[in-house]
């Protein structure tokens, strides 16, 4: 956590947290971040969505983990020791994280050109980019991820 604020307050403007979800690469503002750290035990929960891990005992909190390329609906390889949970920032959603696949570092905007945005784009998918190799990058909005009533309502009805 202090590395991840210590980046945040030396990053200039344009920083952004490189993570990647299934296979596809994101950018995550650092402010709707709380902390990363490796992957602790999730304990499963019943009659949850496929994409609601359960919930892991974070320093004594319980949290709520979400899988969130299969939310998002991406294939993906697995989770691994590269994986890593993303606690949100509690202003947007108090005691919870989603699961990423790897992180990609700190990566800033004025290294990528702007693509167009998608018209059907959900609410949660920001500016798109791509990078110098070519490589397509996302915006992921975590705080209008936060409140789609799909991503909140983790029981199955």
């Amino acid at each position: 956590m202090d590395r991840l604020q210590s980046a945040a307050a030396v990053a200039q403007v344009d920083a952004r947290l490189g993570i990647q979800i299934g296979t596809e690469n994101w950018l995550v503002d650092l402010g709707d971040v709380a902390e990363v750290m490796p992957l602790p035990l999730v304990a499963g929960v019943p009659l949850a969505h496929p994409w609601f891990k359960g919930i892991a005992n974070v320093r004594g909190n319980l949290v709520s983990v979400t899988d969130l390329p299969a939310f998002l609906g991406l294939s993906h390889p697995g989770f691994n020791n590269m994986s890593r949970l993303v606690m949100l920032q509690p202003r947007h959603l108090p005691h919870a994280a989603i699961l990423v696949n790897k992180m990609l570092g700190l990566k800033h905007l004025a290294d990528f050109s702007a693509e167009p945005a998608a018209t059907d784009a959900p609410p949660w998918l920001g500016d798109r980019y791509r990078d110098a190799a070519g490589a397509e990058w996302k915006t992921l909005i975590i705080e209008e991820l936060a409140k789609q009533p799909s991503f909140l309502q983790t029981g199955i009805a």
